[in-house]
């Protein structure tokens, strides 16, 4: 098929763009900045420039496909806020898709999004959903969880170096999922007729919370990990202090999601239903245990070679 990835430079997007190559489809990316996209290129995507906000790119980036993943958020650094980049921005893209008669769409959402309308992502994510599900197109919703990429900066990393590893709220069960897997349900959904105006969540094997993940971090580091729980009331307040200034909107809306990933109600759900309707199966899905020892495997050999050959360097300059 020919596939349109939005969100391509992701850590998401090019895991899509790099999974739909593999299994033969033609894949364009539309990007914001097609310098900063040069590796999806020389993988063999076709790079388009374009901009949610900007609709007129959207018609040349729609022209002759067959498909749409849409795998793109606001991020940090964005100047403007969540609703903007994500509302107005997907409100363009599917009157876009409409105008170029591409139906095929999936969608990349947000597990439990209906139960945290307050969280301006999680209401984002609803309201797309309920506006896919109304229209026409033949959609697929994929409701995601917090990815195992995102522990390596806020649990791996920190326990590695001897610093301090941040959690809020209650401990809250999340059954992380590898980026790559994902991709594998959104490039799946292409093939399979049963996915077609069909919602399925897609998450990982087992729900762990903070202190779980921090074991793990502890066991294959081999070093002790210093926790700090930040209180609710806390971030609450930092919230409504960084909404009173206009530069500070999106960390506001950033720290409310702590509602989510700190209320202590588990993120997980059965999986059963949506490996048979993909065609997948279970057993390749990765594990969190695994996917940390493996990253902390390959961090301390690299860190055991780094000292050899320092030593090798510093016995050259010995005078014997």
């Amino acid at each position: 098929m020919q596939v349109l990835v939005v969100g391509g430079t992701g850590t998401l997007g090019r895991q899509i763009a790099r999974r739909a190559l593999d299994q033969g489809h033609q894949v364009r990316c539309m990007v914001r900045s097609p310098r900063k996209a040069a590796f999806l290129q020389e993988w063999g995507c076709e790079l388009t420039r374009g901009d949610l906000l900007e609709p007129e790119s959207l018609a040349y980036a729609l022209e002759g496909q067959d498909a749409v993943i849409d795998a793109a958020t606001a991020r940090p650094t964005d100047s403007a806020g969540i609703y903007t980049i994500d509302w107005d921005g997907k409100l363009n893209l599917l009157r876009a898709c409409e105008q170029a008669d591409v139906k095929r769409f999936v969608f990349v959402s947000l597990l439990g999004a209906e139960r945290h309308r307050k969280v301006p992502l999680m209401d984002i994510k609803y309201c797309t959903e309920q506006l896919l599900i109304s229209s026409g197109m033949d959609y697929t919703i994929l409701r995601c969880v917090a990815f195992m990429q995102g522990l390596i900066g806020q649990f791996a990393i920190p326990v590695l170096e001897n610093q301090t590893v941040w959690v809020s709220g209650t401990p809250t069960p999340i059954a992380y999922m590898n980026t790559q897997d994902v991709a594998r349900f959104a490039v799946a959904a292409l093939a399979q007729p049963a996915t077609v105006r069909e919602v399925f969540p897609v998450v990982g094997p087992k729900a762990w919370n903070t202190g779980e993940v921090t074991q793990l971090c502890e066991r294959y580091s081999g070093k002790p990990a210093r926790v700090f729980r930040v209180r609710p009331v806390l971030i609450r307040l930092m919230q409504g202090l960084a909404s009173f200034f206009e530069p500070g909107v999106n960390v506001a809306e950033r720290l409310a999601f702590a509602e989510v990933t700190g209320g202590g109600q588990p993120l997980d759900a059965p999986m059963e239903a949506s490996y048979e309707a993909f065609g997948l199966e279970a057993g390749e899905t990765t594990r969190l245990e695994d996917y940390l020892k493996e990253y902390y495997d390959t961090i301390l050999r690299r860190l055991r070679e780094l000292d050899a050959d320092l030593d090798k360097e510093s016995k050259k300059k010995l005078p014997f």
